[in-house]
């Protein structure tokens, strides 16, 4: 594999949401601290007709809206390396143009690609065709990359038809968080957790992704995709390999993506009554009244906004161990979490008298706020005339409390640098993606076989009342 550092970026959907959003801020506020190539060229293309300096001037508006302002230094700078390039991806003619706006890189260049899945085949052609897809360019992939394994795999193979599979960056954002690289670190630089790390010690897992929006601008994407695609499919799944996976030889993309595929490949086939499917109704979120998802949408629909799972794995260290997962939109607050609930102990010696332990729980929470959490049982202060006192106290972490000085970063910046020196451990891997895929359509045959349909639940709650079941089923109770 040939290293280089790219210095010049394409960025494909420039003027879209995400980009105004994420991309180009992240970008900003790594020039602002001299992370990026003092040469580097960023040329943005869309549909829209614009010449350099309008782009700028759109930039411009997208930073001051969402990028922190102390974040935007030597904004000017930054705005001076950017070019732009209308073009119309389904348009073989319109390349050339755009090759010639890139020009020839002195040591490489990356290619962001944050369209619609059916604009990946005619782009990849285009570049290729005009000497975008050389030895010396990398390529990133946004989501959703297909909507299911079939899909898939034209995607793919559409991008590997130009692209080997070691300059393709399939990106999940959730990976550049800085608590999801907490949990890697976490896990395998404390020797007091990983003896712990098991069936033996481990009750269950909880993750949950919650949103207090509904559609917004997602209308036509959404009700396309649903809660199981949009989010399990990629980020939850996700998260479950980097807690379930065995310790990999070194932090490398290779040893890393190999141990996650692994438990991927480990899942179990859900059963009908392991999953739960349920759609908001009108309801309420932090006080205000909010639309149903049929209202917001203008049509009855059966696509799911909410979906909870208990997921196995099927290995020596996980077997037994139950994996509940929940996500759905307008749920009472916005949150990420990972929570390992461990066994109680084996025997209490305070029970005599009169005190009941808790089994430790450890919450890793990467949003709103990025904290770990590990409850422990603790004495109560007194002189125990009336009893011996026991009681489950946090010890946490904030993670923005405890390094002083860092910023909290937007996770693409995290990733645009790491594209653009060529390191592959937070981007997603095509053996990765077609796993989970795999996963995902079974359940999704496990729906229609047996006539699944969302069960509806009143927006500001937390899904369906048989998601409680779910868990309670099992004497478990969801953290909330």
């Amino acid at each position: 594999m040939t290293k280089f550092t790219s210095d010049r970026l394409l960025l494909f959907g420039a003027t879209g949401d995400l980009s105004r959003r994420m991309l180009l801020p992240s970008l900003c506020a790594l020039d602002a601290e001299g992370l990026l190539d003092p040469d580097i060229q960023i040329i943005a293309t869309a549909r829209s007709e614009m010449d350099d300096q309008a782009f700028r001037n759109f930039a411009r508006e997208s930073l001051e809206q969402f990028l922190a302002p102390e974040r935007r230094g030597g904004m000017a700078t930054f705005l001076n390396r950017l070019f732009y390039q209308q073009l119309d991806a389904n348009d073989p003619e319109g390349y050339k143009a755009l090759a010639a706006k890139v020009g020839e890189p002195k040591q490489g260049l990356s290619i962001f690609l944050s369209t619609a899945p059916s604009l990946f085949e005619p782009t990849i052609r285009g570049l290729e065709q005009n000497g975008l897809a050389g030895p010396n360019v990398r390529i990133a992939l946004e989501k959703p990359l297909g909507i299911d394994l079939a899909s898939s795999k034209v995607i793919n193979d559409a991008v590997a038809s130009a692209f080997p599979e070691d300059r393709i960056f399939r990106i999940d954002h959730y990976l550049g968080k800085e608590t999801v690289q907490n949990l890697i670190a976490l896990r395998f630089a404390n020797l007091m957790f990983e003896p712990l790390w098991n069936a033996a010690h481990i009750d269950h897992v909880q993750i949950t992704v919650s949103e207090t929006v509904g559609l917004e601008s997602r209308v036509g994407y959404y009700d396309d995709s649903g809660a199981l695609r949009d989010m399990v499919q990629n980020h939850m799944l996700q998260l479950l390999a980097l807690v379930a996976m065995e310790p990999p030889v070194s932090y490398e993309a290779t040893t890393v993506r190999d141990e996650k595929v692994k438990v991927l490949r480990s899942l179990r086939q859900i059963k009908a009554e392991e999953t739960v499917t349920g759609q908001y109704r009108a309801g309420a979120i932090n006080g205000e009244a909010v639309p149903g998802y049929d209202e917001e949408l203008g049509k009855p629909s059966d696509t799911e906004t909410f979906v909870a799972i208990k997921a196995h794995i099927d290995n020596w260290r996980w077997q037994g161990v139950p994996f509940y997962m929940r996500t759905g939109k307008r749920m009472p607050k916005r949150t990420t979490e990972v929570v390992v609930q461990f066994r109680d102990v084996p025997h209490s010696i305070f029970s005599g008298r009169g005190a009941r332990t808790v089994p430790n729980r450890l919450v890793i929470s990467l949003q709103p706020d990025e904290n770990i959490t590990l409850s422990l049982m603790a004495k109560m202060p007194g002189l125990d005339r009336e009893g011996f006192g026991l009681r489950a106290i946090p010890l946490a972490i904030s993670m923005p409390d405890a390094f002083a000085g860092p910023q909290r970063r937007i996770a693409y910046e995290r990733l645009w640098l790491d594209l653009i020196e060529g390191d592959q451990t937070l981007f997603v891997r095509r053996d990765e993606v077609e796993a989970q895929w795999e996963w995902i359509d079974a359940i999704r045959a496990t729906w229609e076989e047996h006539r699944i349909e969302p069960k509806t639940y009143t927006a500001g709650s937390w899904g369906p009342s048989a998601a409680i079941a779910l868990a309670e089923r099992d004497g478990v109770t969801w953290h909330e």
